[in-house]
């Protein structure tokens, strides 16, 4: 009968584990067709795009997509690797053993990003020379989460490229890696100024000969085909702009502090690259880190608090294990509605904690000593639970939660701020900024002779699928 209840329970749990790992692969499947969906509206875009910062708006909101799509392909191969290689390693007595302890997940936020720049003094205290113009953004990713910054247009009157952003990853490990990498687009490289509009297509396959037009009209229309077509294509070759790697570093939970600090960069790209840019080498950050176990509740109930040479009895409390302290308060409804405890006792990495005599008489109170030392002085508070069941949940919520301290270390020193990000703004919206690159724009006429054509995508230019794509592209960000 034993055997028969191990056996069930054995398969329940496999059919719970089956059921979340469905789940999550659900949602990165969802995930996947999104940025499928976004891709081939970024690929119209950029087929359609006339205005040059649009166009570098279009290519970047392309690299971002593939970047994500390889991402959530590779998580999901991942995934099933591992539950291949599970069923195949699982013996009948795999459900018995002890569970591997494992930390608890937090909140990743990196925020005040700076670049210093290293112009040459005849460039940028003489103003002497070409007045070269870059589009840079940042793209960042952790696991396989991947978010971007917003595109910053940089010349030598910058000293630095600071980005505005808060980018807060909700997903993360102690043992997080995000990755930091910095692309750049000269502005002034006549192929990488902007997309060929629809009617320079037209022209190109015509002016070029039949068998090469084809060739070029193929690659244009291209760019509006399916996502199963295009998914894993390059950048479609519509005349746009070409970003390049420029430099990359990689933040781990050492870098994690409430505070701006400084930190290495590789570079990337050399003088010679037609994307080069003059880069000091270093990345300025705050890189914040908020574990789950700091911000929400991990244990709660009903207990009794004795303090050596106080309350003989024992006061009945309803204490709330959250972050570094056990709030004990009067009533549970005091917990919700933000009253002062009663009573705060300290956890942390110093506490000691001892749990009542295992063999102890039936009828003897189930206690729980917690000991923290104050200089020379030692205060022990003793809790008492009702049952021998409660008493070994605060007991595991306590050894978990000075596991998570041994692994989050410095983040479980006290609570960091984390500040939610801003919404992001359509890419239609950065013209409206008054940047040095769109002054640069409206004073000068374009190619085609024409003082105002091709400064704005007209309406008419662009679908109102490819709109609303873009916008739901942005507004998820």
């Amino acid at each position: 009968m034993q055997d028969r209840l191990h056996i069930l329970e054995d398969l329940n749990m496999l059919y719970i584990r089956q059921m979340a790992q469905s789940l999550e692969d659900t949602e990165l499947q969802r995930k996947l067709d999104h940025e499928i969906r976004m891709r081939e509206g970024a690929c119209k875009l950029l087929a359609a795009c006339s205005q040059r910062e649009q166009t570098l708006e279009a290519t970047k909101s392309l690299l971002v997509c593939n970047s994500r799509i390889l991402s959530y392909m590779g998580e999901l191969q991942r995934r099933k690797e591992a539950q291949v290689l599970g069923k195949t390693s699982r013996r009948p007595s795999d459900s018995r053993l002890p569970a591997e302890r494992t930390p608890c997940r937090g909140r990743v936020c990196i925020s005040d990003l700076r670049i210093p720049l290293m112009w040459k003094d005849t460039e940028y205290f003489k103003n002497k020379g070409d007045l070269h113009r870059w589009a840079v953004f940042l793209l960042l990713q952790l696991g396989e989460q991947i978010q971007d910054t917003e595109m910053i247009l940089v010349d030598r009157t910058l000293t630095d490229i600071s980005f505005q952003n808060n980018v807060l990853f909700t997903e993360a490990g102690p043992d997080f890696e995000l990755r930091l990498e910095l692309y750049g687009a000269c502005v002034d490289e006549e192929g990488a100024l902007a997309g060929a509009p629809k009617r320079l297509a037209t022209k190109l396959s015509s002016s070029l000969g039949r068998s090469s037009g084809k060739r070029v009209r193929a690659s244009l229309d291209s760019a509006a085909g399916s996502a199963s077509s295009t998914i894993l294509l390059p950048t479609p070759a519509v005349g746009g702009p070409r970003y390049h790697l420029l430099a990359h570093t990689t933040l781990t939970l050492a870098a994690v502090q409430d505070g701006f600090r400084t930190h290495d960069l590789t570079l990337a790209s050399h003088e010679e690259n037609p994307a080069w840019l003059p880069l000091y080498g270093s990345v300025c950050c705050r890189l914040a880190a908020q574990p789950l176990c700091m911000t929400q509740p991990t244990a709660s109930g009903t207990l009794r608090v004795q303090q050596a040479g106080e309350l003989q009895n024992g006061a009945q409390v309803y204490g709330v294990l959250k972050g570094t302290n056990l709030f004990c308060y009067h009533r549970p409804e005091d917990a919700d509605t933000g009253e002062d405890p009663l009573l705060t006792i300290a956890i942390n990495k110093e506490t000691r904690v001892r749990a009542g005599e295992p063999d102890q008489a039936p009828g003897r109170p189930l206690t729980l000593s917690i000991s923290n030392q104050y200089g020379d002085d030692e205060v022990t508070h003793t809790l008492q639970t009702e049952t021998r069941e409660a008493l070994q949940n605060w007991m595991e919520a306590l050894w978990q939660l000075f596991f998570d301290m041994s692994q989050w270390k410095q983040c479980c020193d006290e609570v960091m701020k984390i500040e939610t990000p801003a919404p992001r703004k359509p890419p239609q919206a950065l013209a409206k900024q008054g940047s040095l690159y769109h002054e640069m724009v409206l004073s000068e006429p374009m190619a085609s002779g024409s003082p105002g054509e091709g400064l704005l995508l007209q309406d008419n230019a662009i679908s109102a699928e490819i709109r609303a794509l873009l916008s739901s592209y942005y507004s998820d960000r």
